[in-house]
């Protein structure tokens, strides 16, 4: 499935992402996600700065699900997909490594790459869009602001 333009802003615009494994007990777990991008048309790259639970369970169950939003607009993505690690060796570390690298300003070092392949999109919107159809973005970015104390 392709990342749209759409997609490819909104996570431009998002501080941290949130990637969803479970274990090889069922155990779930949730972690943030500091440096991300995609890459490509239909891949997310994520740099494995602290993530030793991510990378286990991955390798156990690649089914992942990573969610992002704007902040301030209050709209993003949930993404389920196929997790994969992508090591030192991996003949395309190198290539999603000086992307991951850039957005680290050499400040988090890292070895490995999660990469995952987008099987399924679904929007995500704050509330108030859906309860209150005549809300802008303008007016949700006010709201956030204010209530974020920006």
């Amino acid at each position: 499935m392709e990342l749209t333009t759409e997609i490819k802003k909104c996570m431009e615009r998002s501080v941290l992402c949130w990637l969803a494994t479970v274990s090889s007990g069922n155990v779930p777990n949730v972690s943030p996600k500091e440096i991300f991008t995609y890459h490509d048309n239909d891949h997310i790259i994520i740099a494995n700065i602290a993530s030793p639970q991510t990378v286990r369970n991955i390798k156990q169950h690649p089914q992942v699900c990573v969610s992002f939003i704007d902040i301030l607009v209050q709209k993003g993505f949930q993404i389920k997909g196929k997790g994969e690690i992508i090591g030192t060796r991996h003949p395309e570390f190198v290539d999603m490594e000086k992307v991951l690298a850039k957005m680290t300003e050499g400040k988090f070092p890292f070895r490995s790459i999660t990469r995952i392949s987008v099987e399924q999109v679904k929007p995500i919107i704050a509330p108030k869009y859906v309860l209150y159809p005549h809300t802008t973005e303008q007016e949700q970015i006010e709201s956030a602001k204010k209530a974020y104390g920006f």
